[in-house]
């Protein structure tokens, strides 16, 4: 590379870790969290013996697997103005992606809960234990080990996912890399940059996941 492209990188080295810091890591947790408690009401609901919700939540999960996430992303910001509905960028992205890791998710989390040997709730019904404290004590704990490998491919795919933001003006990592690049096109370079980031994000998550496996096998009955 000519030194005007290392110069031009030095110089957006900043502007881009600013963005992932205040963007693009804050979209994927805000995200993700709301997404894992829409996953969570969306798996009992489909888990649930009330026929109509159950069936509300396959219908949930089949329209978010079966529809692109670009799609829903611009659903949320262009197209629910129409209905006098609208929302800033972040809130929009934010919202799309919260619906999207929410209907994944609540696959992994009843597979999870299933996993988990009918005898335990026998067992938690026998000592008085009612459906939510069996479920908050005994359940949920145990399956949180099980669901804790998928559910971290899920926020890394998310992580990678935010890029998308983009496209609807939220100044995450890959909106600065695009406007940075775009006076000298020289996109090779800082999406480069981006790459790096993306990459590094995603290496702490997968160490994290390492960790939070490792503190979770207390709570599995051998």
């Amino acid at each position: 590379m000519d030194p005007a492209t290392w110069e031009l990188i030095a110089r957006n080295l900043w502007p881009m870790l600013t963005a992932t810091v205040t963007q693009t890591i804050p979209l994927t947790a805000i995200s993700f969290v709301f997404g894992l408690v829409i996953a969570l009401f969306v798996a009992l609901a489909r888990l649930s013996s009330i026929k109509p919700l159950s069936w509300l939540a396959r219908v949930y999960i089949s329209l978010i697997r079966g529809t692109p996430l670009l799609v829903q992303l611009f659903i949320v910001f262009y197209a629910l103005p129409q209905l006098g509905v609208t929302i800033d960028p972040f809130p929009s992205a934010v919202f799309a992606f919260s619906l999207n890791v929410g209907g994944y998710a609540a696959e992994v989390i009843r597979a999870a809960i299933l996993s988990i040997p009918k005898g335990q709730w026998e067992a938690a019904e026998t000592i008085g234990m009612g459906y939510s404290r069996t479920l908050q004590r005994v359940i949920l704990p145990q399956a949180a080990r099980t669901a804790v490998p998928p559910l971290s491919n899920t926020l890394i795919s998310l992580v990678k996912d935010t890029s998308l933001a983009s496209t609807i003006l939220v100044t995450e990592l890959l909106r600065v890399a695009q406007l940075a690049a775009a006076p000298t096109f020289d996109f090779f370079a800082l999406y480069g940059v981006a790459a790096v980031y993306y990459w590094v994000v995603c290496l702490v998550l997968s160490f994290a996941q390492v960790r939070l496996e490792g503190r979770l096998e207390r709570y599995v009955a051998r």
